[in-house]
């Protein structure tokens, strides 16, 4: 297929707001393309030239990318600036501009996801001028609709408005017509997170090759995810005998480790997915020696300070992961591993296993005089509950240590990759205000601001937390306080980054509160509130005949470099925290009450 077709699908794609007509869309384009071609068009429909965890990175500045732009259209690169702060965005910068040549050639999807390969693969000296060149000859091949799209997802800004769920839904209304093989389909991506690899396989051996799909050193699985409950008796009224494990503040890694291919792979990916296997040197290091022949395996990495023996804030933590000074960062801030699982091990998929199952094949794993002696790998402790009172002192001893709290598993659960469910709960500690927990949310723009914050250009942000069965985000606080006049500065930078001309399509939000600067949605923070509230504004669980949810005195707490937009809190966690909430106010409105009525009786009583 010529790539100037699929630019018209995501001219079409970028115009549409309703989520299904986008999903025919993407089902009627996929239909019509090769296997190949389809895996090519899932990636870029993403913004993305390869599976995620691949992390594309093609390193080119938008300085440079208005130097090419500039060239191509005949324009200064002062004038091409001024395109750019008027529009907002320089793939249409280029589009609007652009008069192109009659062309001889018309490039093809192959063609195209070739070409961005080898704009990827310059690198070394003088490589930003060999891009420039490179990218120039092109775009010059390319219509301005195709070169549009082209600039967008090289600078990281494609905007098309929907993830990879919509995107499994168009792969089963491309082969069915309807959403019937949407959960085997979802499966298979849990397994293997290369959404190019699921619908190639869908084509070329339909639902038998789906089913088929399975784990791959390598390749990562979406992780489990926990739910929450608010009190030892509500988790042990909800699991009955139950197995919990101390909660590190530290980052999730999922550990690969392939030994049976002649260069030995071991890699690191995090909760989004992100391969971070170079920052992690000494890790590696004492992961060799572990007797296996392949492994998939998740674990907590932790900061640890050796002078007060004690483990680090997340923030410390957060410090390992760098792409320069690593072998220097990791002798400053030495990381323990706490593995908590094992998902595959020696060929065999281990996800129907029972969590009991599962921890003897670790324990057995991680039993070498050779990981004690390093002091680097653990494997994370656990104990038995068989009633609140055990479940709440050994919480108390874990909050005592200064850990977060505690994840409670039933001991019979399989693992379920991508799913949250109550086979594990979170159990963390409480702090001051009506929320016992915090949020996290999704930014989605700023407002300028008044006052003394009108000289920094941001005085406030817009966030949301992401509507999994929606595929949307959607509003649910505006946040002024919890940064310092510095911290503001270096938010609006991080935004500027990141911003976009107008409203995301999957972004749902009440006009009255549209900020200033939309960006686009990635950057997520940890937020704290007072309470959860009914809003007439906010669409976060909004329905037609209720009111959205939105966050009391939110309060900025930090930032989570380690998620994504699936891993934020979702509207059904809001929706469950709320009514956790609002059984806690009323007991705590009855018991008030009846303080006041004792007070009353007491004063009768003293005057009588």
């Amino acid at each position: 297929m010529k790539f100037k077709i699929v630019a018209e699908y995501f001219e079409s794609l970028e115009q549409e707001t309703k989520r299904l007509k986008i999903t025919h869309l993407l089902a009627e384009l996929l239909e019509k393309v090769s296997p190949e071609e389809a895996a090519i068009i899932a990636y870029l429909s993403l913004g993305d030239v390869q599976a995620v965890y691949q992390k594309t990175q093609f390193n080119f500045a938008e300085k440079s990318m208005i130097k090419v732009i500039a060239r191509l259209t005949k324009k200064t690169q002062t004038q091409t600036q001024l395109s750019m702060a008027k529009m907002g965005d320089l793939g249409l910068v280029l589009a609007e501009n652009y008069t192109q040549i009659e062309l001889t050639k018309e490039l093809s999807v192959l063609d195209v996801h070739n070409k961005l390969l080898h704009f990827l693969s310059i690198t070394g000296i003088g490589s930003q001028e060999a891009k420039e060149q490179d990218l120039y000859d092109f775009l010059e091949q390319l219509d301005p609709i195709s070169g549009k799209y082209i600039v967008r997802v090289i600078i990281g800004k494609l905007r098309l408005g929907f993830s990879d769920m919509t995107l499994l839904d168009a792969f089963s209304w491309m082969q069915t017509g309807d959403k019937s093989i949407r959960k085997e389909l979802e499966h298979a991506y849990n397994v293997s997170v290369d959404i190019g690899l699921i619908i190639k396989i869908l084509k070329e051996k339909w639902l038998a090759g789906i089913k088929k799909i399975s784990i791959t050193p390598g390749i990562p699985i979406r992780p489990a995810a926990a739910e929450r409950l608010s009190s030892a008796q509500a988790i042990v009224k909800k699991l009955g005998p139950c197995i919990a494990q101390p909660k590190l503040d530290g980052f999730r890694l999922q550990v690969h480790i392939d030994k049976t291919k002649q260069k030995h792979v071991l890699k690191f990916f995090s909760r989004n997915l992100q391969d971070m296997s170079a920052m992690f040197p000494d890790l590696t290091k004492a992961l060799e020696d572990i007797n296996v022949k392949t492994l998939v395996a998740e674990g907590e990495a932790i900061g640890y300070d050796i002078e007060t023996q004690s483990f680090l804030p997340f923030q410390e933590t957060v410090k390992r992961k760098r792409k320069y000074d690593i072998e220097q960062v990791a002798q400053a801030f030495p990381l323990k591993l706490y593995f908590f699982d094992v998902l595959y091990l020696d060929g065999a998929s281990l996800l129907d296993a029972s969590h009991e199952d599962r921890r003897k094949k670790l324990a057995k794993i991680l039993d070498t005089k050779k990981i004690e002696k390093d002091e680097i790998l653990y494997l994370i402790e656990e104990k038995k509950i068989e009633d609140a009172d055990t479940l709440d002192d050994y919480f108390q001893q874990n909050i005592s240590s200064g850990l977060e709290g505690l994840v409670i598993k039933r001991p019979d659960a399989i693992y379920q990759p991508g799913k949250r469910n109550f086979n594990w709960i979170k159990f963390k500690r409480k702090e001051t205000g009506e929320l016992d927990d915090t949020i996290d949310c999704i930014i989605l723009g700023y407002y300028f601001g008044h006052g003394k914050r009108a000289s920094f250009g941001i005085g406030a942000l817009l966030v949301g937390v992401f509507n999994e069965k929606q595929d949307t985000i959607q509003t649910v606080a505006k946040i002024g306080t919890g940064l310092t006049d510095k911290e503001w500065k270096d938010q609006k930078k991080a935004c500027d980054k990141i911003a976009v001309q107008r409203k995301p399509n999957n972004v749902e939000c009440a006009k009255e509160l549209y900020p200033d600067v939309w960006v686009t949605p990635k950057l997520i923070c940890v937020i704290r509130a007072d309470e959860i509230t009914r809003s007439p504004l906010h669409t976060a669980g909004e329905t037609e005949d209720q009111d959205g949810l939105a966050l009391r005195f939110p309060r900025l707490m930090g930032y989570r470099e380690d998620k994504s937009v699936p891993d934020a809190t979702s509207v059904k966690e809001l929706e469950h925290l709320f009514s956790l909430q609002f059984g806690k106010s009323k007991k705590s409105r009855k018991k008030k009450a009846r303080k006041k009525t004792d007070e009353t009786n007491m004063t009768i009583g003293d005057y009588k």
